[in-house]
């Protein structure tokens, strides 16, 4: 394992590793952490008590954070008609078809975070499962990026909007904004992403479902969190 730098080492001895903090004081702790001369991001990953090669333990789906993540995404539409215009109005840095797909696949080119389509174009998109699957960039209806409201799509995107993917090692990765937003929007958007993914608990899903949760920044150590402290503090929000 590759030696840390100095700065990892001091903020490391801020960070109790055998405890599990409530989210407030973890996430003023990745702010105290997070040394780098440049605006981290702040990510959560939780691990989950599900079996993601069942296709019934699935976990996935979108939510708009209260404050974004702090980074302008890029966003390719794929679509025809009036639809193209719709795009276009809402802030798409791309619209097109055939000639993106052509673009992808000759000039290996990927100057965006995240693609749209419009149902009728999902035969166009297909031909780019190859590369945009592995990536995960394929647009998809669950996280609501195969729809004919283009509009709104590429607004809650440009708003916010992320996507949330439970990955083969039954992990979710998913930024929740810059340290520089502060523990009170930090805190928020926590909250919303949490909250998205405990209902998105597949009913077949037994035992515990947070496993482990954590965050971290992007260069600094991870600070696990307590999953109780997460629902009484989601349940104390409801109840505001």
């Amino acid at each position: 394992m590759a030696k840390r730098g100095k700065k990892y080492q001091e903020s490391i001895k801020l960070i109790d590793r055998h405890k599990y903090y409530e989210p407030v004081e973890a996430i003023e702790l990745i702010q105290k952490t997070a040394k780098a001369n440049f605006d981290e991001t702040v990510e959560l990953s939780v691990r989950l008590g599900v079996d993601p090669k069942h296709a019934d333990q699935q976990v996935r789906g979108a939510v708009v954070l209260p404050h974004g993540t702090g980074k302008t995404r890029k966003v390719l539409v794929f679509a025809k008609g009036d639809k193209v215009k719709e795009a276009e109005d809402a802030g798409a840095d791309y619209v097109g078809s055939d000639e993106y797909v052509e673009k992808i696949q000759k000039e290996n080119w990927f100057d965006f975070d995240v693609v749209v389509a419009t149902p009728d174009m999902m035969s166009v998109v297909g031909r780019l499962g190859r590369v945009l699957g592995p990536k995960g960039l394929m647009p998809n209806p669950k996280s609501g990026t195969v729809t004919f409201e283009v509009g709104k799509a590429v607004d809650e995107i440009k708003a916010g909007k992320v996507e949330y993917r439970v990955d083969k090692s039954s992990i979710i990765n998913v930024p929740i904004g810059k340290v520089s937003f502060g523990t009170k929007k930090l805190r928020q958007n926590f909250a919303t992403i949490m909250d998205a993914i405990i209902k998105a608990k597949p009913a077949s899903a037994k035992g515990k479902y947070l496993k482990n949760v954590a965050l971290s920044s992007t260069m600094g150590p991870g600070v696990k969190i307590s999953s109780q402290r997460i629902i009484d503090a989601l349940v104390d929000d409801e109840d505001k």
